[in-house]
Formats: structure tokens, C-alpha cells, sequence
């Protein structure tokens, strides 16, 4: 059966059609059909201004009518669709939630941060190539990072900092911040050295393309700090020229992988594992669950 993501995050809006289907173990297994990207970029509205302005809005509405034809031509079973940390944080967000089911009939749910790290965790509950019985999942978005650790396949924690590419971007970020994610950090420091550090999102999936393993899987923190030097000395138009970037990834990709690499360094790891899965991916394998229990 094919299922539709949406997820309305800072930085972009995106539309995931993926044919779910029962893997190993009975674990849900998402087959992409189709992902489409928008770069709305609502967190420049409110990180800047602190509200959601009616342009952004209206464009907001005409991204999900045009999914919601998609949805009619990929004749899904079910669609979910959530937003994050801008809407979360907008003065007017659930004004704008309330006026776009009025105007599409998508029901957007606002999630927090700890829901959003746990909807990206159920579509990365196995990795190849583990070393450590310790994992450490590290979503970099527009507005928020998510982090999950699990051990042995075992929830343990997980936390939502306000670090984001565009928070950082626009210095809109709290600079107390990163001391809070170290200090979290730390209650795992009998494990520092021995953990499987897995990213998702745009960025690292792009980090990893140009500066990683040939596999695309894989890339080594060695690996990102030359590709952090070298984009730091550039400007965003030369890294659109040399890495053939969109004007949207160019800018961001910088602060994502200060924040990859500040997660790394503080944990010990020496690699970064990029499965490739994010919001939309969990969302999928949440509908099917939800599909399976009916």
C-alpha cells in the first residue's frame, strides 16, 4: 500500500509517497515511490519576526493542494501531516493550522520536538554495519535537532534542542544552547567512544554525497571536517558552482555540519552512518502500523 508523509519543517515541505510493506521480523519496510520538495522556509518568518506572514501562509496552502492532487494520482491509502519547530513556535501557528484545514482539508499535527525524535526513530530501528550496541540518532533541521539513543534496539532517551540550520543561519539560536546539549550529552559518557552516531535529514544525506564513502552511507568525522573547512571558505554562490547546490542547501549545509560535528566530537565517534530516513519516512511506517491494528 502506498502512504503520503507530509512534513512541515523550517526549512522545506515535504510530500513522501512510499509503498509500505512488512520486512523482517514483521518491522515495517518503506519503498520510496516519490518525494517532493518545497523550500517554503517558514522558519525565516519565524525566527526573524516570530510569526508565520500571510504570503508564506498562502504559500503554505497552494504546497499542499498541489500534494493533495498527487495524493489522488499515487491513489494513497492514508496521509499524515505534521509541522515542526516553526509552526510550533510561531505566535499565529495555530491560527495558520486552523485556516489551511479550512482551505485544503489537511489536518496538520503540531508535534514537539521528543515526538518528532521518536517518529523519525521508528523508520531507523536497524542499521547495517552496527559496531556498538549504543545508538545515537541525530536529526539537524531547519529550527530544532531531535536526538534518540537507544541500546540493544532499547528506547532510552531521547531530547529536542533549539539548534537548527536556519536558527544558526540567522543567528537566532540561544549561544546557551549548545552547553545544553553537551551537559545531555554527558549522561551517556561511560559510552562515549562506542556509539553508532546515525544523521538524517537533507544535509547530512548532501554532506555525506560529496565528502563521504562511495556507498553514500557512510562518512567518516575526518571526512566531514575537510568538507567543513572547505565549504567554510567559501561564499554560498561558490558552493552552488563547485558542488552544483541549490541556493536553499547551499546556505544551510554549513551550520548542519558544525552541528554534526560538534554531536561527534563530544561523543567520540569517528563515523557517521546516513540510512537516509527522516520525518515522512516514520510517518509511513506509522500509518501502516496504524493500518495493520484496524
Amino acid at each position: 500500500m502506498i502512504f503520503a508523509g507530509i512534513d512541515i519543517g523550517s526549512n522545506a515541505v515535504r510530500v513522501l509517497f512510499s509503498d509500505v510493506f512488512a520486512g523482517e521480523k514483521g518491522r515495517p519496510v518503506a519503498s520510496k515511490v516519490a518525494l517532493v520538495r518545497v523550500p517554503l522556509r517558514l522558519g525565516e518568518d519565524v525566527f526573524s519576526e516570530g510569526y508565520i506572514r500571510p504570503e508564506s501562509e498562502q504559500a503554505l496552502i497552494d504546497t499542499l493542494q498541489a500534494f493533495k492532487q498527487l495524493m489522488k494520482v499515487y491513489k494513497t491509502a492514508d496521509f499524515a501531516a505534521c509541522a515542526t519547530a516553526a509552526m510550533r513556535e510561531a505566535a499565529n501557528g495555530a491560527e495558520v493550522v486552523r485556516r489551511v484545514k479550512a482551505a485544503t482539508g489537511i489536518d496538520i499535527r503540531v508535534i514537539d520536538g521528543l515526538e518528532e525524535a521518536q517518529i523519525i526513530r521508528t523508520a531507523g530501528e536497524s542499521l547495517p554495519e552496527e559496531r556498538y550496541d549504543t545508538s545515537v540518532y541525530v536529526d539537524v533541521g531547519g529550527g530544532s535537532t531531535e536526538i534518540s539513543v537507544t541500546e540493544g534496539g532499547r528506547f532510552l532517551q531521547s531530547y529536542s534542542f533549539k539548534l537548527g540550520t536556519l536558527r544558526l543561519l540567522h543567528k537566532a539560536e540561544d549561544p546557551q544552547e549548545f552547553d545544553r546539549l553537551e551537559a545531555w550529552l554527558q549522561q551517556f559518557d561511560g559510552r562515549f567512544g562506542r556509539m553508532n552516531l546515525v544523521g538524517s535529514g537533507g544535509n547530512i544525506n548532501k554532506l555525506t554525497k560529496l565528502f563521504g564513502d562511495k556507498t553514500g552511507l557512510s562518512m567518516s568525522v575526518h571526512q566531514l571536517k575537510k568538507g567543513y573547512k572547505q565549504l567554510e571558505g567559501m561564499t554560498v554562490a561558490e558552493r552552488m558552482a563547485a558542488f552544483k547546490l541549490r541556493a536553499d542547501r547551499a546556505d544551510v549545509i554549513l551550520p548542519a555540519a558544525r552541528i554534526f560535528l560538534f554531536i561527534a566530537g563530544h561523543t567520540g565517534a569517528e563515523r557517521i552512518w546516513v540510512p537516509r530516513f527522516g520525518l515522512a519516512d516514520g510517518l509511513v511506517c506509522q500509518l501502516y502500523q496504524d493500518r495493520l491494528q484496524q
